[in-house]
């Protein structure tokens, strides 16, 4: 079976093929902005977890709080159930799900989507962990992971046919970098993986590895 980086690297080749240069040259000059605007750039190891309370795709409330006391959680964010990266990322976790529970650790996945597009992404990737809809970003932004859209690259996505806020029941196109955090019972983030490039993200046996150290 492929790995997640495998399955990126094989999209980011077809992507690369199909895209209109254009398209493809401003989506890069977008995260390199990103990426030296400094903005965003996410809690860091050894800071404490903010408490926070957000609905599952079923709209069940969800306390991180509560999650804590059962043992160490995995807290990914993803941008949300239309990016194709988020979803080889949830689908390679899905994978993963058994060592995570072996481990004694609860996976929860967070996006800005409403709690129906999370219902949505959950099915289609048939997820069977904790999907959280954190409309609003309000938990985004307590983890610093937050940032606005750019003007062109809205009209790139609009022009694809891709409305975001639709997604997230706003009129904000404003989106979390992805991120994966671990964090220990205490509420202590013991990894933290954020980057600018959301075509990145972090092995999840590497993440496992983590739980098993603590």
């Amino acid at each position: 079976m492929s790995t997640l980086l495998e399955e990126i690297k094989a999209y980011k080749e077809v992507f690369k093929q199909k895209a209109p240069e254009e398209k493809q040259r401003l989506m890069a000059q977008a995260t390199k902005e990103l990426e030296e605007s400094g903005v965003a750039q996410g809690l860091k190891e050894g800071e404490r977890v903010p408490d926070f309370t957000i609905p599952d795709a079923t709209g069940k409330m969800v306390s991180i709080k509560d999650e804590l006391e059962k043992g160490p959680v995995i807290l990914t964010f993803y941008r949300g159930g239309w990016c194709p990266y988020c979803n080889l990322e949830l689908k390679a976790y899905q994978r993963e799900l058994d060592a995570i529970k072996s481990a004694g650790s609860t996976l929860i996945a967070i996006s800005p989507q409403t709690p129906d597009a999370s219902m949505s992404t959950k099915e289609k990737n048939e997820l069977e962990f904790l999907v959280l809809s954190d409309e609003g970003n309000q938990v985004a932004e307590q983890f610093n992971l937050l940032f606005k859209m750019p003007d062109y690259l809205v009209e790139i996505y609009k022009s694809s046919g891709l409305i975001v806020p639709d997604h997230n029941g706003n009129e904000d196109w404003e989106l979390p970098k992805p991120a994966t955090f671990v964090i220990d019972q205490t509420g202590k983030i013991v990894f933290a993986d954020v980057d600018s490039d959301y075509t990145k993200r972090v092995k999840p046996s590497k993440v496992i590895d983590v739980l098993k150290s603590i």
